[in-house]
């Protein structure tokens, strides 16, 4: 379909320029941007649709008119070479086309068959569209203090799966983590471990736990007897105070237990199919960017305060003070030491010399649009040229329907406990069916469908909205879920294997791939076509959730084609014709399966 939009656009673009000539008038530099084709709202209309109202203006026509000029020079053109693609009439103010079913269809999956898992990867001219783009993408950066939790999970989702999809589109990525592992939180953990658990030698180990929850009840430890013992938080800032100055001791048991969160962080990655090509520590960072505040100091980028400290006039990027007064921003205090802008400020630059990007995506909630449009207007003063480059994935935050979860008082949801919890429905809802017994290793099985009601749920929705997640709608088989595509995945494979069975083999020539004329064929076919326009949008947009709408439709379309287009059944009358339907059934099994290593869904043969 991408093709078939390419050479439509190719072919109004071409009417346009030609009727601004006979009008005599000037086109302008970048009028075939504003050439936008679409896909019809219903078939009545035909395929694919131009609007013309972008020219009403300089023609001084109204767009009925232009349209219908357009359609019939257009109709012309597409003629000319004895293959139409179709055809090309005006529907009011719009230039529409009624493909020709026969020729596209056998153009969209000889695509799909001959380019493999390249499929979705190329553009209209063959190219890839994120091509020569080098995309560094940080996210997850968790605390080595707790375990990972809900708010991870949606993080973790949209960076693996954004990442996915930029690398689908063609650009070379660079996955990131930045672990926080220093602070007087990581303390609060070290001190409780200390104060209960030293002198009986706990360890993760010895308390069957992972390192990383055994790690985070330190934490709770902590909150509760500080609420009892105030003077602890003292305590604990005064380690912090010895860690900053190499305290053996101190950095010791610093070591020994960021080691046991660490460890089982990356176990929590491992299951849930996420990675990194490289990590970065807080402890290695916080220092960085001094030395270039100070340079851009020099150079009158920022300013010193009357109070000592350095500062920038952000005023234009945030808008004034409380008191209608310029905003300042501190970067350096009066004693010289660093604020947390200062590290991030030099984690860039670091990153940059280590891995030279020309873009870089942060995966970070909300709650920090304002820093990090401060982040990017400093770089951005001090001269990088990349900065444009610079891009904040902002996310809305997670809850559970009990309400918003606070780790210092025990009340966060693991990501280990929550996919616990779905893979047991997942086990429960396999048994009820009684499928424990043909799906091959339950557990396995429901592990994976525990994750894709994870990760599709977090996906589905664009990562500006804030979301509730409800366990139970997410497992659902039926609707818009990631078991749903599962199931549709293993329908299809069942369908496959039927046929195999059967001896109906698939059939891809032009002549049998001529007999899907159905509405319910036609439909799908046309959705498949559709798929490397839709990774193309959701790598520029940084949003799966297109994708996520797209996998859900193609599965749907798949379902009504299925009921309405037997294929086993009419290979005895037409085996053409079973054999076009079965290569259909092929290539959006591909497809589907594409779009769901995309979205992090496992794929499941049996279900």
């Amino acid at each position: 379909m991408s093709d078939a939009k390419s050479s439509f656009k190719e072919i109004i673009t071409f009417a346009v320029k030609e009727i601004f000539d006979q009008k005599g008038a000037d086109a302008e530099p970048d009028f075939q941007d504003r050439i936008v084709v679409q896909s019809a709202p219903n078939p009545q209309m035909g395929d694919l649709g131009a609007p013309m109202f972008a020219f009403a203006k300089s023609l001084r026509m109204p767009p009925q008119q232009i349209a219908s000029e357009v359609a019939e020079l257009a109709q012309r053109l597409a003629g000319k070479d004895g293959s139409p693609l179709g055809q090309i009439f005006a529907a009011g103010p719009y230039v529409n086309i009624r493909l020709d079913k026969s020729a596209s269809s056998a153009g969209i999956l000889k695509s799909i068959a001959g380019q493999g898992e390249e499929y979705g990867s190329l553009g209209a001219a063959g190219k890839k569209p994120m091509a020569g783009r080098r995309v560094m993408v940080e996210f997850s950066s968790p605390n080595t203090n707790k375990p990972l939790h809900l708010g991870h999970v949606r993080n973790d989702a949209l960076g693996e799966s954004v990442s996915r999809i930029l690398k689908k589109a063609g650009a070379e990525v660079c996955k990131v983590d930045l672990i926080n592992d220093r602070g007087v939180h990581i303390c609060k953990s070290m001190f409780a471990y200390k104060k209960f658990h030293e002198a009986a030698g706990d360890t993760p180990q010895s308390l069957g736990m992972k390192g990383d929850h055994f790690v985070g009840q330190c934490y709770v430890e902590f909150d509760r007897y500080a609420k009892e013992h105030p003077e602890a938080l003292d305590e604990a800032e005064a380690m912090l105070v010895k860690w900053e100055a190499g305290d053996s001791e101190t950095r010791a048991l610093w070591k020994k237990m960021n080691g046991w969160t660490l460890d089982g962080v990356k176990a929590t990655y491992a299951r849930t199919k996420v990675s990194f090509d490289r990590f970065y520590f807080e402890s290695d960072t916080y220092l960085k960017g001094r030395d270039e505040i100070l340079k851009g100091l020099e150079k009158g980028v920022f300013f010193r305060a009357d109070d000592g400290s350095v500062r920038i006039d952000v005023t234009d990027v945030v808008g004034k003070g409380k008191n209608e007064d310029a905003h300042e921003k501190v970067l350096l205090r009066k004693d010289g030491t660093s604020v947390y802008i200062t590290q991030d400020i030099g984690t860039a630059i670091s990153r940059h010399n280590d891995w030279p990007f020309n873009q870089m995506v942060y995966v970070v909630a909300s709650e920090q649009n304002y820093h990090f449009k401060i982040l990017f207007h400093i770089l951005r003063k001090l001269g990088f040229e990349w900065t444009d480059r610079l891009y904040h994935l902002s996310y809305g935050l997670v809850n559970l329907p009990s309400g918003r979860m606070k780790s210092r008082e025990g009340t966060v949801v693991d990501a280990d406990d929550l996919i616990d919890s779905l893979k047991a429905s997942a086990r429960k809802a396999i048994e009820e069916r009684g499928r424990d017994g043909s799906v091959g290793d339950p557990d396995d099985v429901a592990e994976k469908v525990a994750l894709a009601a994870l990760h599709y749920y977090m996906l589905q929705a664009t990562p500006a909205k804030d979301m509730l997640f409800n366990p139970e709608e997410s497992l659902s088989f039926n609707g818009n879920t990631g078991p749903y595509l599962q199931y549709m995945g293993a329908r299809i494979n069942s369908v496959l294997r039927k046929a195999d069975e059967a001896g109906v083999r698939p059939d891809s020539s032009e002549q049998a791939v001529s007999l899907l004329s159905a509405e319910d064929e036609w439909t799908l076919i046309k959705l498949l076509g559709d798929y490397p326009a839709v990774v193309a949008r959701a790598a520029e947009n940084l949003d799966p959730s297109g994708l996520a709408a797209y996998a859900y439709e193609t599965a749907k379309a798949f379902s009504k084609f299925y009921q309405t287009c037997p294929i086993v059944a009419v290979a005895s009358e037409n085996a053409a014709l079973a054999g076009a339907r079965l290569y259909l059934a092929q290539c959006t099994l591909q497809v589907l399966k594409d779009a769901m290593t995309l979205l992090i869904v496992p794929y499941l043969e049996k279900m």
